[in-house]
């Protein structure tokens, strides 16, 4: 019996065109169109930050109050609550002017008690008390409002130099903006986070990638990415009301809030992002690197821990720089958790202040344009540049260095 003969089928260049759907072609465009929105809104706010502390690059402001103060002459001082003159002591009169100052009256007349009337009278005050009027006093006057008018802008162009202090009081005359102690709490913190959240998330991503069996894997992630879920103010909450009673009952410190809380805390946060990128990683790992480490003897956990988790590293690098970055910016934990107190101190018992925590507190309370509100933005600039650098290092280090020194490039 003869086969049959397939029908001969000719492609022209018309049918192998790619013919035009317009689901397609809108939900391209929608996509694309997130995707650069999402971009330009990122780039928008970081230009709104950094715009907002730009005056603390400025340092002219203070020449130019002197100069506007140095126009008044040395006929007429400008005071604040009342105006005085040189040329005339007459004081200064409401309603009708009287001619006499003789005491009304009531009944019989009295006998002058005042006889002698003085040629000058000094004038009434209401407010402030005005300098002398003689000519020799203008000049003390126009010192002293220069130095109550210049005495911020001075403040503002040492501004910088107190960066580097160790104390922060943004409310004083002498304002101090210590970020040295803001600084140590941040990375105290984020220190302590990284260690008990790193070990945690990883283990628990190796023992689903490569022990758990399939029904308990599908428990234990959905669980563990469930935390992420969970808003920072809860788990503040939690930390500030069960963490921080129970820790001080077994270490027994003075300080209630301090670091290690703080620290505790964010590791609830940042296990969910670490666990997650890291099972990723693991399971990407292809089956034939655990066949073969078992087709040689190895048992499973030397195959897990010499094998797969190698070869996962550049994932699990990147996880730990996400959860790195998850802590440095987060707010609510770290005011509810870390006794908001900067504090210079190696001591992980005791009470910090993190910069992001400085914002969320001080923010609503500064004044619009003056240098405390810019030092505030100033901070916010901080936070975006480490966390941007911080995602750059996890997308073209590990996946452009590291992937290629395991695959052998």
């Amino acid at each position: 019996m003869n086969s049959p003969i397939p029908l001969k089928q000719t492609f022209t260049k018309e049918s192998l065109k790619k013919q035009f759907r317009l689901s397609e072609f809108l939900a391209e465009k929608i996509i694309s169109s997130v995707a650069f929105l999402s971009i330009a809104i990122i780039f928008l706010i970081f230009i709104f930050v950094f715009k907002e502390s730009l005056p603390l690059f400025s340092f002219g402001d203070k020449a130019k109050a002197k100069s506007e103060i140095q126009t008044t002459t040395g006929a007429e001082v400008e005071t604040y609550g009342s105006e005085t003159s040189t040329e005339a002591s007459e004081p200064e009169t409401y309603g009708e002017p009287t001619e006499s100052l003789e005491p009304e009256s009531y009944g019989t007349t009295t006998e002058d008690l005042n006889p002698v009337v003085e040629e000058t009278t000094e004038p009434e005050t209401y407010g402030t008390v005005t300098e002398d009027l003689n000519p020799d006093s203008t000049v003390e006057a126009e010192v002293v409002i220069d130095e109550k008018v210049t005495g911020n802008n001075e403040g503002a162009d040492k501004t910088w130099s107190t960066f580097f202090s160790t104390e922060w009081v943004p409310v004083s005359d002498n304002p101090r903006f210590g970020l040295i102690a803001l600084l140590i709490g941040t990375l105290k913190v984020t220190i302590i986070a990284i260690l008990i959240a790193g070990p945690l998330a990883i283990l628990a991503a190796v023992y689903t990638s490569c022990f758990a069996s399939n029904r308990r894997k599908e428990i234990i992630k959905p669980i563990i990415e469930m935390l992420a879920a969970f808003p920072s103010v809860v788990i503040g909450f939690f930390a500030m009301m069960v963490l921080a009673t129970f820790f001080q009952d077994v270490f027994g410190y003075d300080s209630r809030l301090n670091a290690f809380i703080g620290g505790v805390a964010m590791a609830l946060a940042a296990i969910p992002i670490i666990y997650t990128i890291s099972e990723d990683a693991l399971s990407a790992v292809p089956k034939t690197y655990t066949e073969a480490s078992l087709a040689l003897g190895a048992s499973k956990a030397q195959t897990a821990f010499s094998v797969i988790l190698p070869a996962a590293t550049p994932g699990i690098f990147a996880a730990l720089l996400l959860g790195v970055g998850r802590v440095f910016g987060e707010t609510m934990i770290a005011l509810m958790a870390t006794g908001n107190a900067a504090l210079l101190s190696a001591n992980p018992f005791e009470s910090v202040r993190t910069f992001a925590a400085t914002i969320g507190s001080e923010m609503a309370e500064t004044v619009f344009g003056e240098t405390h509100y810019s030092v505030l933005f100033f901070i916010g600039s901080l936070l975006f540049i480490f966390s941007f650098i911080l995602n750059a290092v996890a997308e073209f280090y590990v996946k452009g260095k590291l992937i290629k020194k395991f695959q052998g490039k």
